[in-house]
C-alpha cells in the first residue's frame, strides 16, 4: 500500500515487520476477474434447480446465479433498461466475404481427415446446415492493416528494477519518458505502441542504441526533486520485425499458412489499437479499459462501486482481421477515508478482513501486516523524549483525535522496513479497481449492475465503446501505422436448431416452450430410484421467523410428507419413515469465520444415529455458505452420505414445483433417470455402438488463497445407454495448473464403473467435453492430455487385441466476448436474445479449424452468451451438423433442470464437481491455513499442501463415490 498524499496522513511511524495478516472473503465468491455483460441463462430457477440453487454455490462466473439486490449508498443505482433488438429496422446484409460462399469454397478445399497429421488439430470438415437460417450481428468490427508493411518489436527494459513491479508506476515512467526531449529526438513520437510495460511496436526501424533516462515524479507531484530523486533508464532493444502479410494469407486460408504462428502479429495489432484506451482509461486485466466518466459509478457498498468499461481484442477471421469489442464491468474503490472503507467491508460480509479489503491499495506490497491495534501499540518517539501510544502520537503531534483506536494499525512500508500508519489519517485514491474476492451482496450487487439487455450493450458498444477505445477516429498512432477499425458490426449467418426431444416414463414428451424448458406436470422420471433410509436434518441458526420449531414441529411434518408424495407420484419408490434430527447451531463468531464450532455442532448430531441414512435432507436456516460448504465436506468426506440441501423459508411455503425441483436431485443421486433424449438424430448415433461421454474441468485457487492451494480437477463420464447418470471423480494437483495431472488414473476409474455396469462391456467410442482450457492451452490438451486418455485404455489390452476406442475431444469455453444479435423481430427471443438453439459456425470463427457457438439455452436477463466449441481431435469423423446436434441435444440433458442449459450437460456437470470439490478445501481458499492465517506471499507451499491433503483426505468416501454425489 502507498502512502497517501492526499488529506491528513501525518509521518507516519516505523515498527518490526508485520506478522501474517488475515485471508481475503469467501472462498465461493468472485475472483476479481471483472465482468462481462451477463447472459443469465442456464439450469431451472426453481431451488433444487439452477445454478443459483443452494446445493450449486459457484465461485465462477454469474452467467446462472441468482439475482440478488441492489448496492447501497448515495452513488448512481443501476437501471435496467426494457430488452429488444439492437438496432432493430435497420437492413442488415451478411458480410460480402461470406455472403459469396468463399469460406464453404475454402473448406471444400481441405484434404480430408484420412490424409491429415493425426498430430494436428483437424480441419472442419463442412459447415452445419440444419435449423432455421437468420441472420445475426456480431461484436466484430474490420481492422484495416496496410499491405505488405511490416511492424517492429522492441523489447524494453527499465532499470533499476526495485520499484518497478507495480502496473502504476510503469506506467507513470512511460508518460514521463515521453515528455523527454530524447523520445523526440529518437523519432518516437507518435511513431510507437507499447503495453506500458516490457513490449514496444514501432512503424519504423528506430536507431540504435536506444536509452533514454527518465527523472520519476509522482502525478501529483510537480516535478523531480532539485536532489536524490528516482531515476529510471529504458533500454530499447530491437526483438524481430513482424510480417503483416502472413495474417492476410492466413484470414485468406492459404493451407501454406494453416499452422503459423499468428501471435506476433495479434499482439502488436493489440499493442497499437490500445494506445489511445492505454492513455484515457484504468487498465485492468488484459484488454479491458476503464472510463470514470463513461457511466455514473454504481454503488456495490462495503466500500467499493461498479465501473463500466470496454473491453477489446484483435481476432482473425475468414478473409478479414477483426476486433472483437463487449462492454464489461468491474469493481472499484470508493475515494474515501480509509477506515470508513474498512469498516464498511467488514460490516458488509460476515468473517470479512479489513486487512484484505486494503492489501494493495494504491500500490501493492509484499506484506499487509494486521498487527496490534492501535491504541495498544507503542513505540518511542524521540521528539517527546518518552514512549507513547499512536493515539497520544497523533494527538500530541498533529492535534488530531483519532476516532477508532481499535483499527488495525496498515503497514505502508514493505516486509523488512514496516511504516504503520492508523487507516482513519489516509485517504483512497481514485480509479482503484478491487483485486480481491467479493463477499455474496457485492456479487449479487454487481449482477444487478452488470447485467443489460442486447439493445442496451450493443448500443454501447457501436457509440460509447467505439469512442472511448479510439476506434472511430484514429489517432496520430494508429494513423503513423496506416491501423484503422470499420464502424459497423459484422453481420454473419447463423442457423436455429430443432428443439430436440426429451421424453420421460412411457414416452410421455412435455412440450418444450420457446425459452427452452418444460414442466414435470403429468409426467414420471424415466426410471425412479429408490427412497429409503431417508433423514431429516433441520438447522437451527437463529433464524427464527424462517426456521421450523424443531423435529414435532408439524408444519415440518407435513413438509416432508408432501416431498415424499411428491417423490412417489414422479415415479420413486418411497420407503420407510424418515428420522428427524435437529442440530441448533452456536452463534457466529468473528474469530471462526469458516463456522467450525457449528459444523462440529452438527456431526455430533449426525453421529447420533443408529442406522446410517440412504440420504439426508438438509434444512438450511439461510444461505450461509460457511454452513453449505461445511455441511458438504463433512457428509462426502468423512461421513460417506449423499444430502440435499433446501431452504427452510422456501420449503414452507410447500409447493409442488419446489418438491418437483428437489425430487429431480433426490432421484439422480439415488441412482435414478428423470428424462432421455428422444432426439432422432442424436438417438441414433448415440445408439450405434457403445459409447462413453466424459466431462472434465479443473477450477483453480482465486485471490485471498493460501500460496499453494492446489487445484482440483474433475472428471466425470455417463455409465449408461440414456447418458442420464454420471458418476465422477475428483483429485487435488498443483497450484494453477491447467492440465489435469492425474488423467489416466482418473479415466481407468471412470473405464471401471461403464465395465461394471454394462456386463463387462467397454465403450466403443469416447467423446469427451473439456472445459475449464484458455485459448492458449488448446493444442497442450490434444499433446499432454490425449495420451494419459491412451494410456487409461492400454489397461484394458489383451493379446493380439489393443483396446483402442475411437476419441474425439471437444474444448467448451464460455469466457470469451463473442455476443450475437438478432436482426429481426422475428427470429428473436422476446428480450431480443437470440433464440434458443442458436447456433454459429461461419463469419466470425476459426479460418481453417472446427469450431462452433452454440447457445442452447434461453436468457433470463441480460444479454446471452453463448459457448464456444472447439473440436481439437477427432478419430470419429463427425460433420458440422451431427456435433452441433449432438451438443445441442445434450444441452436438454442436465438432469438438475426442466430446461436447456447454457453448457453441454457433461462438461457441465464436471464444472459441479470441481465447485463440491472447493468445499473441501474452503479454509485453504479462505486464506486459513491451520489455526491461524496467512495471505497470498507469505506462509510456506509445503505447509498449504499438507494441510490442503489432510482436509481432502482420500477424497470422496468410498459410500457415494460412484455416484453423482456432487449434483
Amino acid at each position: 500500500m502507498s502512502n497517501n498524499r492526499g488529506g491528513n496522513r501525518g509521518r507516519g511511524f516505523r515498527g518490526a515487520p508485520g506478522g501474517p495478516g488475515g485471508g481475503r472473503g469467501s472462498p465461493d465468491s468472485f475472483r476479481g476477474r471483472g465482468f462481462s455483460d451477463f447472459g443469465r441463462g442456464g439450469a431451472s430457477g426453481g431451488p433444487g434447480g439452477g445454478r443459483g440453487s443452494p446445493d450449486s454455490y459457484r465461485g465462477r462466473g454469474f452467467s446462472d446465479s441468482s439475482r440478488g439486490g441492489r448496492g447501497s449508498g448515495g452513488r448512481g443505482r443501476p437501471f435496467r433498461a426494457r430488452g429488444g433488438v439492437f438496432m432493430s429496422g435497420r437492413p442488415a446484409k451478411v458480410d460480402e466475404r461470406i455472403g459469396n460462399n468463399s469460406d464453404r469454397a475454402l473448406v471444400a478445399s481441405f484434404p480430408t481427415q484420412g490424409r491429415r497429421d493425426p498430430d494436428e488439430m483437424p480441419l472442419r470438415p463442412d459447415f452445419g446446415t440444419a435449423g432455421t437460417e437468420i441472420k445475426l450481428r456480431a461484436n466484430f468490427f474490420p481492422v484495416r492493416i496496410p499491405k505488405d508493411v511490416p511492424l517492429y518489436e522492441y523489447d524494453v527494459a527499465i532499470a533499476p528494477t526495485a520499484g518497478t513491479s507495480s502496473r502504476r508506476v510503469k506506467r507513470r515512467i512511460y508518460q514521463l519518458a515521453e515528455q523527454t526531449p530524447a523520445w523526440r529526438q529518437a523519432g518516437l513520437h507518435g511513431q510507437v505502441a507499447h503495453d506500458n510495460s516490457t513490449k514496444l511496436i514501432a512503424a519504423k526501424r528506430l536507431p540504435e542504441p536506444l536509452t533514454i533516462r527518465v527523472p520519476y515524479y509522482d502525478e501529483d507531484e510537480r516535478g523531480p526533486p532539485a536532489t536524490g530523486g528516482k531515476e529510471y533508464t529504458m533500454t530499447i532493444k530491437f526483438i524481430q520485425e513482424i510480417d503483416t502479410s502472413c495474417i492476410t494469407r492466413y484470414t485468406e486460408g492459404d493451407p501454406q499458412y494453416c499452422n503459423f504462428d499468428i501471435l506476433p502479429v495479434i499482439s502488436a495489432l493489440n499493442v497499437i489499437l490500445a494506445s489511445s484506451p492505454g492513455r484515457t482509461g484504468v487498465v485492468v486485466g488484459r484488454n479491458k479499459y476503464f472510463f470514470r466518466d463513461a457511466a455514473t459509478p454504481v454503488s456495490l457498498g462495503g466500500g467499493l462501486e461498479a465501473l463500466k468499461g470496454f473491453y477489446f481484442s484483435v481476432r482473425p477471421a475468414h478473409r478479414q482481421l477483426m476486433v472483437n469489442v463487449n462492454v464489461c464491468t468491474t469493481a472499484f474503490y470508493v475515494e474515501q477515508n480509509l477506515a470508513d472503507a474498512m469498516i464498511e467491508f467488514r460490516n458488509a460480509t460476515f468473517g470479512a478482513r479489513m486487512t484484505a479489503f486494503c492489501k494493495g491499495v494504491r500500490v501493492k506490497t509484499t506484506h499487509l501486516g494486521h498487527r496490534k491495534t492501535i491504541k495498544d501499540y507503542k513505540f518511542r518517539a524521540e521528539e517527546f523524549g518518552t514512549e507513547v501510544t499512536v493515539e497520544n502520537y497523533f494527538k500530541r503531534k498533529y492535534n488530531i483525535q483519532l476516532r477508532h483506536p481499535d483499527m488495525p494499525l496498515i503497514n505502508f512500508g514493505g516486509k523488512d522496513k514496516a511504516i504503520l500508519l492508523p487507516p482513519e489519517v489516509c485517504i483512497i485514491l481514485p480509479d482503484q479497481p478491487f483485486r480481491g474476492k467479493l463477499s455474496e451482496q457485492h456479487t449479487a450487487n454487481m449482477i444487478t449492475t452488470a447485467c443489460q439487455p442486447p439493445n442496451v450493450n450493443g448500443e454501447a458498444i457501436v457509440n460509447q465503446g467505439l469512442d472511448r477505445l479510439g476506434f472511430r477516429s484514429a489517432g496520430a498512432v494508429l494513423q503513423s501505422f496506416g491501423v484503422g477499425v470499420g464502424q459497423e458490426m459484422a453481420v454473419v449467418p447463423g442457423r436455429i436448431l430443432p428443439t430436440p426431444g426429451i421424453k420421460y416414463s412411457q414416452n410421455n414428451s412435455p412440450a418444450v416452450d420457446n425459452k427452452a424448458s418444460w414442466n414435470l406436470r403429468g409426467v414420471r422420471f424415466a426410471a425412479g430410484a429408490t427412497l429409503e433410509k431417508m433423514a431429516v436434518l433441520v438447522i437451527k441458526d437463529g433464524k427464527q421467523r424462517d426456521e421450523f420449531a424443531g423435529v414435532s414441529d408439524p408444519e415440518l411434518r407435513e413438509v416432508v410428507t408432501g416431498f415424499r408424495q411428491m417423490c412417489t407420484t414422479s415415479g420413486m419408490r418411497v420407503g420407510g419413515e424418515p428420522i428427524y434430527l435437529e442440530a441448533r447451531l452456536p452463534g457466529k463468531d468473528n474469530n471462526d469465520p469458516m463456522r467450525k464450532k457449528a459444523i462440529d455442532s452438527i456431526r455430533q448430531v449426525l453421529r447420533t444415529m443408529k442406522v446410517k441414512p440412504t440420504i439426508i435432507m438438509v434444512i438450511l436456516a439461510d444461505g450461509n455458505r460457511a454452513i453449505y460448504e461445511g455441511l458438504k465436506h463433512l457428509c462426502d468426506v468423512f461421513l460417506g452420505v449423499a444430502t440435499v440441501c433446501v431452504h427452510s423459508s422456501k420449503i414452507k411455503k410447500k409447493s409442488p414445483q419446489y418438491y418437483a425441483n428437489v425430487a429431480l436431485k433426490f432421484n439422480m443421486k439415488l441412482g435414478g433417470v428423470n428424462h432421455n433424449l428422444s432426439d432422432p438424430n442424436s438417438v441414433r448415433w448415440l445408439s450405434a455402438m457403445p459409447t462413453m461421454i466424459v466431462g472434465m474441468d479443473v477450477t483453480h485457487p482465486g485471490p485471498g488463497s493460501a500460496k499453494g492451494t492446489p487445484s482440483i480437477a474433475a472428471v466425470v463420464a455417463s455409465v449408461d445407454s440414456q447418458y442420464a447418470q454420471y458418476p465422477g471423480c475428483l483429485e487435488i494437483q498443483e497450484t494453477k495448473k491447467e492440465m489435469i495431472t492425474k488423467l489416466k488414473d482418473m479415466m481407468i476409474s471412470r473405464l471401471e464403473i461403464f465395465k461394471n455396469r454394462n456386463k463387462g462391456k467397454l465403450p466403443d467410442r469416447v467423446l469427451v467435453y473439456r472445459d475449464g482450457v484458455s485459448e492458449g492451452q488448446f493444442n497442450i490438451v490434444r499433446v499432454e492430455e490425449f495420451p494419459e486418455i491412451v494410456k487409461a485404455f492400454r489397461k484394458y489390452d489383451k493379446p493380439k487385441q489393443p483396446y483402442r476406442p475411437k476419441v474425439t475431444i471437444v474444448i467448451c469455453g464460455k469466457r470469451h466476448h463473442t455476443r450475437f444479435y438478432p436482426t429481426e423481430e422475428s427470429t428473436a427471443a422476446g428480450d431480443g436474445n437470440p433464440r434458443p438453439g442458436t447456433v454459429v459456425d461461419r463469419g466470425v470463427t476459426a479460418v481453417y479449424h472446427y469450431d462452433f457457438f452454440l447457445q442452447a439455452h434461453g436468457g433470463l436477463q441480460g444479454t446471452t452468451r453463448p459457448t464456444h466449441y472447439y473440436v481439437v481431435h477427432d478419430e470419429n469423423g463427425f460433420r458440422a451438423d451431427q456435433i452441433q446436434g449432438l451438443t445441442h441435444a445434450m444441452s436438454y440433458m442436465f438432469s438438475r433442470a426442466t430446461k436447456g442449459v447454457s453448457l453441454v450437460a457433461p462438461a457441465y456437470y464436471a464444472d459441479i464437481a470441481c465447485e463440491r470439490g472447493r468445499c473441501y478445501l474452503r479454509k485453504l481458499l479462505h486464506g486459513i491455513i491451520g489455526e491461524g492465517t496467512t495471505v497470498s506471499g507469505s506462509g510456506s507451499e509445503d505447509d498449504v499442501m499438507k494441510e490442503a491433503v489432510s482436509l481432502w483426505q482420500s477424497g470422496v468416501h468410498k459410500d457415494i463415490k460412484d455416484t453423482m454425489f456432487y449434483l
